[in-house]
């Protein structure tokens, strides 16, 4: 465990750099060439996985995956942003959260019987399956860019790379971002510490486990549409601050309760949160982003993942070693309440800037025939 541990810490450092590579390389060379190239170089990368037999061999592996794999993914936010209006871009990411959850429960399934013959056919299978997308892709998607985002095809590399200063001077993107990743260490627990905090501390074995995700993903699958749509209607950073308390609730009670239904539920609060805060988080992202840096914001926007995904698991493992296991779900439940704050304290900031006004607000203000 402790050698997968390491390899998957380099599969997420080294994801953060080509994601960052990706960003810039979005705008510059459109939304449409990335994807492609992530489909396709994802799928030769992910194929050599599965053909390696030595430990060692795994490190430049990791390396090399971790940077092909996500360097399409600042595209793909950046191409929902170019589709959708601000007003329905929550929407729009609502949709994929839905298509991920369902994959959520399906893929585990195929993958353990397709494991049961062979682990190669498992990588076998990824890259024929990104290999068709990318048919499909290249054949019925055309490009999305913006007109007026064209002026940095005209930008050297360097002078495009050079774009993320602008990207960090902006300071209420940068507070917006570093309340994310505040949030999204305590969320990130419930894929990580949770269950070795339920089966070491409450003898709930994997199974028991399982089914709280599989709860999980089934609710956003049911009512992720129905919460999107009621909250689209109201700020989004006052949604932000709404979803982190019950982030708050959720992850701070697995320190107080002791029976499976009271975790059962525990997870019922947190996923109400993450339908909540998921899609609100991405369409913020895309509605701070000049239509020129698109790419560069949404892979800025991807370290509230990366970052915590690098540090989080470490931290938790050694309150759970060597201090009160529940002191991790005390502290998750403060860093949220911190997010929750900090995303009022933005809305009171930026909420009356159009861009960010919730989508009745923008009706009302298109005229009438």
């Amino acid at each position: 465990m402790t050698q997968a541990g390491i390899i998957l810490g380099f599969f997420s450092i080294f994801g953060m750099l080509g994601s960052m590579i990706g960003g810039a390389l979005t705008d510059k060379l459109g939304r449409r060439s990335l994807i492609l190239f992530g489909l396709v170089l994802s799928a030769l990368s992910t194929l050599s996985l599965g053909l390696v037999d030595q430990y060692w061999m795994l490190f430049p592996l990791a390396v090399l995956t971790g940077l092909l794999s996500d360097i399409s993914h600042p595209a793909h936010q950046a191409m929902i942003a170019d589709i959708l209006p601000e007003q329905q871009r929550a929407e729009g990411f609502g949709i994929l959260r839905v298509v991920a959850n369902i994959a959520w429960i399906i893929g585990p399934i195929i993958g353990g019987l397709i494991a049961n013959r062979s682990y190669l056919y498992l990588f076998i299978l990824d890259a024929i399956i990104s290999c068709f997308v990318a048919v499909l892709f290249y054949l019925f998607i055309p490009e999305t860019m913006p007109e007026t985002a064209t002026s940095t095809e005209n930008q050297s590399v360097l002078q495009t790379f050079a774009g993320y200063r602008d990207v960090l001077k902006n300071l209420a993107y940068v507070a917006f971002i570093s309340a994310s990743m505040l949030m999204l260490l305590a969320y990130q627990q419930m894929y990580s510490s949770l269950s070795v905090y339920l089966r070491d501390n409450h003898s709930i074995d994997p199974q028991g486990y399982g089914f709280l995700m599989s709860t999980s993903a089934v609710t956003v699958i049911l009512f992720q549409f129905w919460v999107t749509r009621r909250i689209k209607n109201h700020p989004p950073f006052l949604m932000m601050a709404l979803g982190s308390v019950f982030y708050m609730v959720g992850f701070g009670l697995f320190g107080f309760v002791a029976a499976y239904w009271l975790f059962a539920l525990n997870i019922v609060l947190v996923t109400i949160g993450e339908m909540i805060i998921m899609p609100t988080s991405q369409a913020l992202a895309a509605n701070f982003a000049p239509e020129d840096k698109r790419g560069r914001y949404m892979a800025v926007f991807g370290l509230t993942w990366g970052i915590p995904s690098i540090f989080g698991p470490g931290a938790a493992g050694l309150i759970l070693d060597n201090l009160d296991p529940n002191l991790l779900w005390y502290f998750a439940g403060i860093a949220c309440a911190v997010a929750a704050l900090a995303y009022t304290g933005l809305h009171l900031r930026l909420g009356s800037q159009k861009r960010f006004k919730p989508s009745q607000v923008e009706e009302q203000l298109i005229p009438a025939d």
